[in-house]
């Protein structure tokens, strides 16, 4: 067995119909790590709040990785408007948020929508206006902890969501004899 480099491994370098909106992250470390781990997963844009660490932070460029020269951007600083702003363009709206109403994330149908917006809470209070969303989704915990690390919580969401698009976009791939 050979452990290989990056240089050695070839993604398909994919993008899927996926947003972030990040609901005031404040923290550094969370912000470069939410451009990696997009970047990593196809993730078409993302939000961010005017307030967010500024992108030249030397933690942000530390976490992000050259990542932030890989993925569009921009910045928004009503979080209702840029919401309104992405259902108008066709987006469904998924916080990943534990409410009342949440689906656990291994029982929402990604592949039944075809522009989403996956909004992530702040570190601190979560999502500002939960009734914005059209779906939650929750992340099922077996430890004592109810939550997991935002960026974290991204990294499972996209892993699923983009598994399903995957497999979905296979399936309606035709092959004639």
């Amino acid at each position: 067995m050979k452990q290989l480099t990056h240089y050695d491994i070839k993604n398909k370098q994919q993008k899927f119909p996926i947003t972030i909106v990040c609901d005031a992250i404040r923290t550094p470390e969370n912000i470069g790590m939410c451009f990696r781990i997009s970047e990593s997963f196809g993730v078409e844009k993302i939000y961010f709040h005017k307030d967010s660490p500024k992108l030249n932070n030397r933690k942000v460029i530390k976490t992000a990785r050259n990542t932030i020269n890989q993925i569009d951007y921009d910045f928004y600083s009503d979080f209702s408007k840029i919401i309104h702003q992405l259902k108008e363009e066709g987006n469904t709206i998924i916080g990943i948020e534990i409410t009342d109403k949440s689906i656990n994330i291994q029982d929402f149908k990604f592949e039944n929508h075809e522009k989403i917006v996956l909004l992530l809470g702040s570190e601190r209070n979560g999502i500002e206006d939960v009734k914005l969303m059209d779906y939650t989704i929750a992340i099922p915990m077996y430890g004592r902890n109810s939550s997991i690390n935002v960026v974290h919580s991204l990294a499972i969401t996209l892993y699923e969501a983009t598994n399903q698009l995957a497999v979905s976009k296979n399936k309606n791939i035709r092959v004639s004899n």
